[in-house]
This record gives C-alpha cells, sequence and structure tokens, in this order.
C-alpha cells in the first residue's frame, strides 16, 4: 500500500492550502469517492488580499462491489482507514479555528457606504496637524471648528444642536401634516397647538393686548395704570399659582429625597436662568469683568426692561424710573443668592417641616393661602409636610420682602410676569428681546423662522403626545433593545471597575454594586405614550383653542398646575420623564435611581448601528457611562439603591471619597477658558460623570472585542479602533461658542466647557495615553492623574 500526499499551493496573492490523500489498496480499482469537507473563505475586502482555506478529502479506495466490502477489509485495513479520516477531520476543524480567528485578529478595512462616511465626517473634524498627545481636543475637533462658524442668532453651536435641528425638522413636519390618519386626541392637540403659534397675522393683530388684559386680571401695574398697594400677597400667589413664575422662591411637588416612596412639597430658591440672571453673572465675577463690561451688560439689560415698559404703554421716562429700581431690586436679591457649589451637599440643605412652620421662618409671606391656592384643589393644612432646599435664603427674602417698597415688589413680581411672556406676543417684542441677547450672549442678529420657536413650544407643552409622532416616524423599535443590551455591558463595565477601587471599604463596596445592579434604564421613550388611550387620558383637561396661541399658553400653565397639585397624594411613577423624546440629552434621576436615555440622541453622531462599534461605545456609550456614574457622582453617592437620601457609606470610604475627588476640583480649576478661571468644585459632579464614563465605556468596547474580535477599520483613518473610540467620543464635544456665553456657561453651567470634557477626561486615561503613545508628562499624560471610579 502507498500513500501519496500532495503539496500546498500559493497562488495570485491568496493564500490556498489543497491536501489531497489518496490510499491505494492492492485490490481491483472502483469508482473514486471523493468527500469534500468544508470550504470556508474570509474576505476582508473588495480588491484586498483574500484568506481562503480550502480542504478537500479525497479517498480513493480501491475494492470489490457488494454490501459485505467492509467485512473483507483485513483489521489493520479498517485501523488505518479509521485513523486517516479521523486525522483528516482534525486537520480540517484545525484550519477553520485558524481561519476564524485570523479572521478576528486580521479584520480588513470596513467599504460599506456608511462606513466610508462616517469615515469622511470624522476625518473632515479632526486637525491631523495638531499633536494628539499635546491637544487632543484641537487634534480631534479642529476640522469641525474651523467649517462650523456660528449660524446667526446662536451662542453656541455643537453636534448637540445640529442633532436638535433634525429633530425639529421631523417635527415640523409631523405637526404641519395634518392629513394622517389614525391619530390619538392628543397629538391632534399638539398639531392644533403648533398651528395657533404658526398664526403669526392673528398675533401681530392682537399685540400686547393678551398681556395687558393679564396684568389688569393681577390687579394692575403702578407703570400702566392703577394698582393696590396692599395687595403683594394676591399677587404673589396669583403669578405663582395661575402663571407659573417664581419671583423669590420656586414651590414644586416632587419625591421626597428621604422618602422615595411619596412625593412632598418642596421649596428653593429662585434659580440663576431667572428675570436676576444677568444682575447675577454680573455680581458674581466682579474680577473678571471690566467696570465697561459690566456697565454694557447692565445698560442692555435696563434698555430692554424700559422697551417692554413703553410696549406695554407705559412712558418712557416712568418706564426708565420704574426699570431701574427692579435693576437695583435683583441686584439685592442677586447678593442674597447662594453660589451653586455651596448647595452640593443634599444632606446639609434638606429641611423638613410642616406647612405652619414656614410662617416662622419667612413671615414676610402668607404662606397657607399661599400653598393652598399654588396646589389647588388639594386640601391642605398647617400640617402638611414640606422640604425647604433653602432655609438660609428663605429668611434673607422675607427680610428683604419685609424692608422693600411695596410698589417696587409689584413692579417686579409684573416685569416677571411679563418677562415671561415675551416669547407668545408680537414681533416687536421679540425684537427687543433680540437686541437684549445680542449683547448679552454676543449673538448675531438674525431672523429665526418662526416655526423653530413654535416646534420648541410645542414640544414643551405637549412633548409627550408629539414625542409620540417622534417615535413612531423616526425610532426603530429594535434600537430600543440594541441600546439596552449597550446600557448592560456599560453596567457590567463600571461594576468590574469597582471590584479594583483601592480607596473604598469592602462594605460600602458591595453596598455599591447593589445600587448599580437596580439602576433602572428607561430608554427610547415611555411606554404609555405609544398607547392612544393612556395619552389621551394624560391631556384630557388641556384644552388647545384654534388660532389663539396666548390664550393656548395660558391654559397650558393652568394644565401643568393641576397635573403638580395632583402628584402629591400620589407615589413616584417612573413612566413620569424630565426630558420629552425628542430631546438630545439624557439624565440620572437619583430619588428614582434610573437613567433616561431619549429616542432623540439616540441617533448620529451619538451612534448608527451601520456604524463600527468603537464609535458606538465612544459616543453613546460615554453617555451611557456619564449618566451611570451620576450615580456615584458627588451628590448621587449621597443616594442609595432604593433612591433614599441617607448615609449609608462608611465614614472612613466618605472622606476617601472627598480626598480622591480633590483632585478633580484641583484639576479643573487650573484651566481656564478666555482667560477665565473655572470653578472645579461647581463642576464636579459633572467631571466625575465623564471620567466615569469615559473609562466605563472603554471597558465594555475592550470586552466585546475580546468576545466579537477586532472589527473592520475605517478606511484612510490610519488609526487603529482603539484610537478611533477615544476620536469618537472627543468629537461629541467639538463646539463653537461666542466669549459671552463661554462667560455665562462658566458661571452658570455645571458642566465644563466642551474642550475641558475632552482633555481633561484623557488626560486622566492610561488607556488613552497608552494607544496614542504619548510620552510621560506630555500635556495629555500627566504623571499625576486623578482616578475615582
Amino acid at each position: 500500500m502507498s500513500t501519496d500526499v500532495n503539496h500546498t499551493d500559493l497562488a495570485e496573492g491568496a493564500s490556498q492550502l489543497h491536501t489531497q490523500i489518496q490510499i491505494k489498496s492492492s485490490n481491483p480499482p472502483t469508482p473514486l469517492k471523493i468527500w469534500r469537507i468544508g470550504k470556508p473563505a474570509v474576505a476582508l475586502a473588495p480588491g484586498l488580499l483574500t484568506f481562503s482555506v480550502r480542504f478537500e478529502l479525497l479517498v480513493s479506495v480501491q475494492h470489490r462491489s457488494g454490501p459485505r466490502c467492509w467485512a473483507e477489509k483485513t483489521h489493520t485495513e479498517r485501523r488505518l482507514l479509521v485513523l486517516v479520516c479521523s486525522l483528516a477531520v482534525a486537520l480540517f476543524f484545525t484550519l477553520i479555528t485558524v481561519g476564524i480567528f485570523y479572521k478576528k485578529s486580521h479584520p480588513g478595512i470596513c467599504l460599506t457606504a456608511p462606513c466610508i462616511t462616517v469615515a469622511s465626517a470624522v476625518m473632515g473634524a479632526m486637525d491631523r496637524s495638531v499633536d494628539p498627545c499635546h491637544d487632543f481636543y484641537n487634534f480631534a475637533c479642529g476640522g469641525w471648528v474651523r467649517n462650523n462658524p456660528l449660524p446667526e442668532g446662536k451662542s453656541r453651536w455643537s453636534p448637540f444642536s445640529n442633532l436638535w435641528e433634525r429633530n425639529m425638522a421631523v417635527m415640523k413636519h409631523l405637526l404641519e401634516n395634518t392629513t394622517m390618519k389614525g391619530l390619538s386626541k392628543a397629538e391632534e392637540k399638539a398639531q392644533k397647538y403648533y398651528q395657533a403659534c404658526m398664526s403669526e397675522a392673528k398675533i401681530e393683530k392682537l399685540g400686547a393686548q393678551p398681556l395687558q388684559k393679564l396684568i389688569h386680571q393681577t390687579g394692575g401695574w403702578a407703570l400702566t395704570g392703577s394698582w393696590d398697594k396692599n395687595n403683594f400677597q394676591e399677587v404673589l400667589r396669583i403669578v405663582s399659582a395661575n402663571y407659573r413664575c417664581s419671583p423669590f422662591f420656586t414651590v414644586f411637588v416632587s419625591t421626597d429625597s428621604k422618602s422615595s416612596n411619596s412625593n412632598i412639597i418642596q421649596v428653593r430658591r429662585v434659580l440663576h436662568y431667572s428675570i436676576h440672571f444677568t444682575v447675577y453673572i454680573v455680581i458674581r465675577t466682579p474680577n473678571c469683568c471690566t467696570s465697561l463690561i459690566l456697565h454694557c451688560y447692565l445698560n442692555a439689560y435696563l434698555d430692554f426692561l424700559v422697551e417692554l415698559g413703553v410696549l406695554l404703554g407705559g412712558s418712557e421716562e416712568t418706564s426708565r424710573t420704574l426699570m431701574q429700581e427692579i435693576v437695583d431690586f435683583e441686584t439685592t436679591l442677586a447678593n442674597i443668592t447662594v453660589p451653586q457649589e455651596e448647595r452640593r451637599d443634599e444632606e446639609l440643605i434638606y429641611h423638613k417641616m410642616q406647612a405652619k412652620d414656614l410662617v416662622t421662618l419667612a413671615p414676610s409671606v402668607d404662606w397657607m393661602p399661599f400653598l393652598t391656592d399654588v396646589f389647588a384643589p388639594v386640601r391642605l393644612n398647617d400640617s402638611e409636610p414640606v422640604v425647604v432646599y433653602a432655609k438660609d435664603y428663605l429668611q434673607k427674602v422675607s427680610e428683604l420682602i419685609a424692608s422693600t417698597n411695596k410698589s417696587i415688589l409689584n413692579n417686579y413680581m409684573i416685569m416677571k410676569v411679563v418677562r415671561k411672556m415675551v416669547s407668545i406676543l408680537d414681533q416687536k417684542f421679540q425684537d427687543a428681546e433680540q437686541r437684549f441677547l445680542e449683547v448679552m450672549y454676543g449673538t448675531k442678529k438674525s431672523c429665526t423662522p418662526r416655526w423653530k420657536l413654535c416646534v420648541s413650544d410645542t414640544d414643551s407643552a405637549l412633548g409627550f403626545a408629539l414625542g409620540a409622532l417622534f417615535v413612531k416616524t423616526t425610532f426603530a423599535e429594535d434600537s430600543k433593545a440594541i441600546a439596552e443590551d449597550m446600557v448592560s455591558e456599560i453596567k457590567w463595565a463600571f461594576e468590574d471597575s469597582l471590584k479594583t477601587v483601592g480607596w473604598m471599604d469592602q462594605e460600602t463596596k458591595k453596598a455599591a454594586k447593589e445600587k448599580a445592579d437596580v439602576i433602572y434604564n428607561m430608554v427610547g421613550y415611555p411606554k404609555f405614550i405609544m398607547d392612544p388611550n393612556e395619552l389621551d387620558k394624560v391631556f384630557n383637561d388641556f384644552e388647545v383653542v384654534p388660532d389663539l396661541y396666548f390664550q393656548n399658553v395660558m391654559q397650558y400653565y393652568n394644565f401643568s398646575a393641576r397635573v403638580t397639585a395632583d402628584q402629591l397624594r400620589k407615589t413616584p411613577n417612573r413612566d413620569q420623564w424630565s426630558m420629552t423624546p425628542p430631546t438630545v440629552n439624557a439624565y440620572y434621576n437619583p430619588t428614582k435611581n434610573e437613567m433616561v436615555l431619549p429616542a432623540g440622541i439616540l441617533q448620529a453622531p451619538f451612534y448608527s448601528r451601520s456604524w463600527p462599534k468603537a464609535l458606538n461605545f465612544g459616543g453613546i456609550g460615554v453617555v451611557m457611562g456619564h449618566e451611570l456614574t451620576h450615580a456615584f457622582d458627588d451628590q448621587g453617592r449621597e443616594y442609595d439603591k432604593d433612591g433614599n437620601l441617607r448615609p449609608w457609606w462608611k465614614n472612613s470610604s466618605v472622606e476617601a471619597f472627598k480626598k480622591q475627588t480633590q483632585c478633580m476640583v484641583e484639576q479643573y480649576s487650573n484651566y481656564s477658558i478666555n482667560k477665565e478661571p473655572l470653578n472645579g468644585k461647581h463642576t464636579l459632579g459633572e467631571n466625575i460623570a465623564d471620567n466615569g464614563g469615559l473609562k466605563a465605556a472603554y471597558k465594555a468596547y475592550v470586552k466585546w472585542i475580546a468576545k466579537n474580535g477586532e472589527e473592520a477599520s475605517l478606511p484612510a483613518m490610519e488609526m487603529t479602533n482603539h484610537q478611533l473610540f477615544f476620536v469618537g467620543f472627543a468629537q461629541v464635544w467639538c463646539s463653537v461658542r461666542t466669549p459671552e456665553s463661554s462667560h455665562e456657561g462658566v458661571i452658570t453651567d455645571p458642566h465644563s466647557p466642551s474642550r475641558y470634557r475632552v482633555i481633561g477626561t484623557v488626560s486622566n486615561s492610561h488607556e488613552f495615553s497608552e494607544h496614542f503613545g504619548c510620552k510621560a508628562n506630555a500635556p495629555m499624560n500627566p504623571t499625576h492623574k486623578c482616578d475615582l471610579w
């Protein structure tokens, strides 16, 4: 017996293994029988090297025909045949394994249309002349900044802005398509609300009349007619209950931080974004603002208020006198407003009391009639539980009210209402506001299409009805499942990193893992919006009148007040989102221990199913990691897995946490924008989330590679997929902004400026420096890194 084994051929740039095994016996020949076992091939890319494994087992056996041929074989022949066949099968599976391994380790180039398109976009946004280890933001975003000048009328622009514009265009189409069949009543109301907003001729014809009538119903205004100087308490109740204004403080219903299964009345200070916001910025930044800038801001603000007064029927002289008094009052109000960075410890500012205790705390307000009006028709008594988050502020406000002339208080409260209504009046009022914004934010004069204002306002008033239309049109249902799987991968990565956190004790670490385990993920949209009956129930009491935009807005304020009051006697509901489905954003709610990712953000440039995973993990993956990490930032860490504010960490871990986070406070405080230093304490929570989000997303991506193998690279990038991950992350934060807007952001925004959200985060990443080959002590690779989670 002889055995011949043919050789292995390599031809035409392809690697090909061809094996033939022939076994011959001395018996008479019979027809050749061939078994072809497999023919796998892996094509790396069209026109590129093709790796092919071709294995053919040819067994030629010469024997007599007949059913007993095997029985007639000798024992040695039988053993040899079995051995050869076994070796052939083993060789085949070995080659298959080699092929699979080669495919995973040499994935090649992705030349699909989506890959080519996104590669072009990524490269176009970059500036390759910049050393990524010196300035990664400019390396990743230099081209984007160069190619994206600020649009007219905008004080800032980013991929977030661009995606929101696209979402608004979709919503515009849906709101204007009144021929759609099968709409719910709520969806029809959204269309009617939008159409009323678009009735410009009607709005221009009415002019200031709707607001003048409203002021008269409120009790009058010293600027335009008679008023009762003794009606302070009544005016405060009306503007707070009916018009949703918050002149001195804000009251609302929300989950009780220390009892997360119940809602409670809460009292907080007025947010910075109120009418005294301009003054607040100036007061809080005396060192960075020259007297010229201060004079410019305050003059623009005063001129704006004076113009509003004249448009409502007041004389120029009287308006200037009264508005100057308002500016002076707001300056005082701004001075007693506690900076946000001093209010980050929720345990310290939480004060639970009964409604009657408010009278002792702030006696200038007649609290029981006030709360009764604001939360009507819910019945309240003086033992109603209330949480005050601004105890010292409330005391000082009460003192300020008591010491201020009642006419000034009246003027201030009415102007608060006027300022809120500017955007729903005729063009003269909007032009006045635009001139003020040009000074305040450095925007260029523009003519923003009316439809954009109306889409945005409809989203604010009937966002979940509009969201139902948006989701049905744009959101693929499997995107929800894909995103939920991705959240699970990010969560695993965070928990895996938690194991190696050295500064936290084991008991606290175990509790932290339990909290991460039960974080509730809300992706895409709340379930009720897909049920027409449930959706209609939500908006059943919201009446929309054709062509009367001002009246519809007032109806919305009343509807919103009733909905808020109704929550007081109900348990918290996870289906009640704080963002509408089209929103390009995400959030974490500590009292519900949930993260919410609306459908609006589950799109490019954050996510696309046809993109490499490197970009998806670097985009939406980092967003997911960011929100998850908020559960463990300096505020989120105070809430346990059930959403209750309580000390669930050991003291040793609390102190270690504060020591670790001080590193980030100092790091970000050393950055500056336009020579203005950042406040690392104010932005600490978001900086923790940025750093933790990037780390978790990258770890999840590495795990995905280990499971699925390296993915194909984007064409012409000359970049590994690990590097692409970091570039994708950075390009989400590409941004342009006016100096005025940047200044406003430094003072009020809890997020760091976009540039430092990138370089501050990658500077703390060992993996970034490793994959970009950054030398020790390079600007993006400092020896001392801040590492928390």
